[in-house]
Formats: structure tokens, C-alpha cells, sequence
């Protein structure tokens, strides 16, 4: 927005008290810094969504909001806007009738670029609001492929290969191939590798990593530079780590991409982790929660305080777990507010603040800002440090309901690091209500697994001969082309969830170790990951080889 603008429309989200003036200031110290606008700066710290600020833009100006994603201009009303203005001013012609223009825009209240296109046109301009990623997309798709800032980046670099590549068809070509290929994969991760004298490209998928293709090495500046052209990084730096964003529009879904990029002494290695919003957020009862741990897990969190953790490594599906729970207990009567890192998904009604440390936002001050906000439920993205779990156990204490992750192993072993930061015994006895471990553990592809008698080796690894016996059988993965030749299709969790009650608070007093936290959740019924994972290869969902490799965690 221009300066005019951002002085009203800011005042006005003051006024009625959804932006406070702090936070105002805040933005527009990181807008200065970052050179970016105010508004960009606003939703990227998680003040306020960009749907919320249109909403609300729409509403003072009494214009329409249009989702024009999918929306098809003729060339003829393309004509009328030339393309440097539509690119510096984010702005696109949708269609003419008569004597009339409308466009669509990010700032409607620019009200010079509005202005100069009745003069240029000698038409009447009627303005309606959309997003910014769906304008650049339009642009993209019928200006062409190159924004100001991507020619701009070209010209400054000094390599004349990436100028060539970066231009080239077969370079984006080859980038949107991948990407689909990924997507269609289900993949969460693509790595881009570069070696002394190949570029190998791999993705995740089910948590395994899958050689994907090797394109020629002289390809690698090309690819590495489309992709930063996208996210908004700075295609001419090479020497230090960068990160950055994008959303693309694939198989039908819309993925949110992060970028990372560090320096090796081959080039640039990148990873891009895909974010698909229609996976975030599932029901509950398709996370792979036996029907007790569901029915523990649904008591647990309708309650109006107290602290449940989720724990689990990377990739364990914590954060969907998290967000399927929002989801499922959000309300009109709630106030939830969360503070994460990143917001990978934005959810309806749900206040969302990132973690930005060039601004000085931490899960911890974070939090001490979300507590002034009168909330009935928080959730902490992690908790990394004692003042985090200091004040996330004093916010359950004090009529809150907060959700929050750990990296531990298991389920007990989430209290034992609690003590072992520092926070005193008596205030996790009285603040936490429940403890969830999970995994995420290949399913066994159903159009050719092989059933066959389990054996005596396997048994004693998983330490089941009290329940298991070599009658018993269970099925191994064969490959085919419905699974990619993998045995495998798709994830589904494991759990082990401790409820606390006055037998384990008297134990958590008195510091007791894991294992005998662990052993008296275990004769109280608690089922561990392991026999969670007994209990699914037994169904036919997954092997012992995938649960042995999921779960061996000593």
C-alpha cells in the first residue's frame, strides 16, 4: 500500500481493536528493514491473515472481494493495462462491459494507479479486492513468466548461464515437473543435491527418502534460481544459507512450499518441504488412534485448563495432530491463539502469531503477548526452553487449556525432560493433563502384500512372545506399480498416550525416572508405541520390518 493508505487502514484496524498500535510499530520497523510493505510485513508476523486485512479493506471501502484463481482474461481487456503497470502496482484487468474496467488489486486504495488507468483507458474503473498470490499468478500466467523483481535479479547476477536457464522453457519446465511429480507422490520433501559432476534430486515419501532424477549438472544454476525466483530469494547470493516461501497450484490442491538453501562445496544444496493444506488438518479419528487413546485423547482436550504435550521426532506428524485438534475444539465462544514456527496452515477463527527472531518474537515473548489477549486455549508450537515451559505450565495453571510439542522419545519421558529443564515437580503435577507419543508408520500397500507365518526372530525382537506365537501371521510387502514398487502406500500414526491421575502425580513429585512413570501408565492399561504397532501388523496395516524400524528408539 502507498503511505496514505497504510496511515488510514492501519489507524482503522486500531480502532477496532484488532491490531494494537505496539504491533503496528513493530511491522513497521521489520517493513523498513526488510524493504517490503507494511502489509507484508503485518501478515507475515502473524498479526493479522491476509483474508482478515481484505475483509476488512473490503468493508471500509465497500468494495467486493473476488477469488479470481481461476478467473480467464481476454487479450483484448489484457491490452488495456500495460504490463509494467500491472506488475509494479499488483493489479489485473478481469473484464470490460461498456464503458466500464473492472480490475482487480491488492491495494485498492492506491488511488494514483487508479487514476492513471481512467486517464490512460478514458474508461470508468471499478475495483474489487483479491489476494496477492492469486493477482501474481494471473500476472504470471498472461504477462508472462518474469515479475520486475525476477528481471531485475537476472540482470544483477553475474553468471550469463543463469540469465540463459533462468529464461529457458526446459529449465521451468523441468522445475514444474518435479514439483507435480512430488505432489502426485504425496512426497513431503524434495532434495536438490548438487555433486562434483551430477545433480541428484530425491524426495521423501511415507519418511523415505526415493532417488527422483538426475538432470544434466549444468542445469543446477538454473534450477536452484527458478526455484528462489519463486519464493522471493535473493538469486545472486550463494555463500550463505536463505530461506523462503511459495504457494503453487498442483494435481488440484494448493501446496505450500519452504525453501531452504545452504552453501556445499558442489553448490547450492536445497530442500523443499511441501505443505499440503488438505493433509494439515484431518479428522481426528483418522490419525490412527485406537478406539481408547481416541476416546482418552477427545476427554483430555475439552478440558478448560491444564497442558497437554505432543512428543515425537521431526516428521512424526506432530504439528497435524496439533492442528486437527484446534480444528475439532475450536468455537465462536473460544478465543484460541497460537504462536508457531512457522504458521503452516491458517485456520478459521484461530488467531495465529509467527516466531520471528530479527523482530524479537520467541515462543516465549510470544506467549507473555498472547496471555494479555484474554485466551481460553493457546498452543505453543515447542517448547525449547525453560522460560517457554515456565510460562506455558503457569498459563495452564491460571485457567488456560495450552498445547505444546517436545522432542522426546516417548511419552513418559516428556515429564522426566520437563524436571530435567528445570521447572519444579509439584507444577507439572498440578498443570499437565495428558501426554501424546507419536509416530507416522508406512502402510502396507493392500494390492499386493503376501501373507505368510511370523517368526520366532521377530517375535523376541519385539519382545511379544506373551502375545504372539509362530501361528500367528502377518504380511510382507512386495512391490507393485500401485505402490511405486516401494511395498508401501501412505502413513497412518502410531500413539502412546499417558493420562495423568493422582497414582502418576504422586510419581511425577517424586521425580521419578521414565521407566517407572512408564511401567505404571503401562499396568494402568497405557499401550506402548510398540504394541500400537504390534496391534496394526496384526490387522494387516503395516510389517513387522516397518514397525521394528519405527519404533526401536533406545
Amino acid at each position: 500500500m502507498n503511505q496514505e493508505s497504510q496511515a488510514t487502514i492501519w489507524d482503522i484496524l486500531i480502532d477496532k481493536g484488532i491490531l494494537m498500535q505496539e504491533q503496528v510499530a513493530l511491522a513497521k520497523k521489520q517493513a523498513n528493514e526488510l524493504n517490503e510493505p507494511l502489509r507484508q510485513s503485518v501478515i507475515k508476523l502473524g498479526m493479522i491473515t491476509e483474508q482478515e486485512l481484505i475483509d476488512n479493506i473490503a468493508e471500509y471501502l465497500d468494495i467486493p472481494y473476488m477469488d479470481i484463481s481461476t478467473f480467464n482474461i481476454k487479450k483484448n481487456v489484457l491490452s488495456l493495462v500495460p504490463e509494467e503497470l500491472a506488475k509494479k502496482n499488483l493489479l489485473i484487468p478481469l473484464f470490460k462491459i461498456g464503458n466500464s474496467l473492472t480490475i482487480a488489486i491488492v491495494d485498492p486504495m492506491n488511488l494514483y494507479v487508479i487514476d492513471e488507468l481512467r486517464s490512460r483507458t478514458d474508461l470508468d474503473i471499478k475495483v474489487v479486492i483479491s489476494n496477492e498470490r492469486m493477482i501474481r499468478k494471473l500476472i504470471e500466467k498472461n504477462y508472462g513468466s518474469l515479475s520486475p523483481f525476477e528481471e531485475r535479479a537476472v540482470t544483477q547476477t553475474e553468471d550469463g548461464i543463469l540469465t540463459k536457464w533462468v529464461e529457458d522453457a526446459p529449465v521451468v519446465n523441468f522445475v514444474n515437473n518435479i514439483i507435480e511429480k512430488a505432489v502426485k507422490a504425496k512426497a513431503s520433501d524434495i532434495h536438490i543435491e548438487p555433486g562434483e559432476n551430477i545433480v541428484r534430486i530425491r524426495m521423501r515419501v511415507d519418511g523415505i527418502l526415493r532417488e527422483a532424477a538426475t538432470p544434466p549438472r549444468d542445469y543446477l544454476a538454473g534450477i536452484i534460481s527458478r526455484i528462489k525466483i519463486m519464493s522471493n530469494m535473493n538469486i545472486a547470493e550463494k555463500r550463505i544459507p536463505q530461506d523462503g516461501r511459495c504457494s503453487v497450484h498442483s494435481d488440484g490442491k494448493e501446496i505450500d512450499l519452504r525453501i531452504s538453501t545452504i552453501p556445499t562445496a558442489f553448490g547450492e544444496n536445497m530442500v523443499l518441504r511441501l505443505l499440503d493444506k488438505s493433509q494439515l488438518i484431518l479428522p481426528l479419528e483418522k490419525l490412527g488412534f485406537s478406539q481408547k487413546e481416541e476416546e482418552i485423547y477427545k476427554e483430555v482436550i475439552n478440558k478448560s485448563n491444564g497442558l497437554v504435550l505432543v512428543t515425537g521426532p521431526t516428521g512424526s506428524g506432530k504439528t497435524t495432530t496439533l492442528y486437527s485438534t484446534l480444528n475439532r475444539i475450536k468455537s465462536i465462544e473460544k478465543n484460541i491463539i497460537t504462536i508457531e514456527d512457522p504458521i503452516e496452515y491458517q485456520i478459521d477463527i484461530i488467531r495465529q502469531m509467527q516466531v520471528n527472531s530479527k523482530v524479537g518474537i520467541s515462543f516465549s515473548s510470544g506467549l507473555r503477548s498472547i496471555l494479555r489477549q484474554d485466551p481460553d486455549i493457546i498452543m505453543v508450537g515447542e517448547i525449547r526452553d525453560l522460560e517457554t515451559a515456565r510460562i506455558s505450565i503457569q498459563a495452564s495453571l491460571t485457567g488456560h487449556l495450552v498445547f505444546s510439542t517436545l522432542h522426546t522419545n516417548d511419552a513418559s519421558g516428556a515429564i522426566t525432560r520437563l524436571i530435567d529443564m528445570g521447572i519444579e515437580p509439584y507444577l507439572i503435577a498440578s498443570s499437565l493433563r495428558a501426554v501424546l507419543a507419536q509416530r507416522l508408520i508406512r502402510k502396507i500397500c493392500e494390492n499386493c502384500k503376501k501373507k505368510r507365518p511370523i517368526t520366532s526372530d521377530e517375535i523376541r525382537l519385539m519382545g511379544a512372545k506373551d502375545i504372539l506365537t509362530e501361528k500367528d501371521s502377518v504380511f510382507d510387502p512386495q512391490g507393485c506399480s500401485t505402490c511405486g514398487n516401494t511395498g508401501y502406500v501412505g502413513r497412518i500414526g502410531l500413539c502412546e498416550i499417558i493420562k495423568i491421575d493422582k497414582k502418576l502425580r504422586s510419581l511425577i513429585l517424586k521425580s521419578s525416572s521414565s521407566d517407572i512413570i512408564k511401567e505404571s501408565a503401562e499396568k494402568d492399561g497405557m499401550k506402548t508405541l510398540l504394541m500400537n504397532g504390534i496391534d496394526k501388523i496384526m490387522n494387516g496395516t503395516t510389517s513387522v520390518e516397518e514397525v521394528l524400524r519405527v519404533t526401536q528408539i533406545d
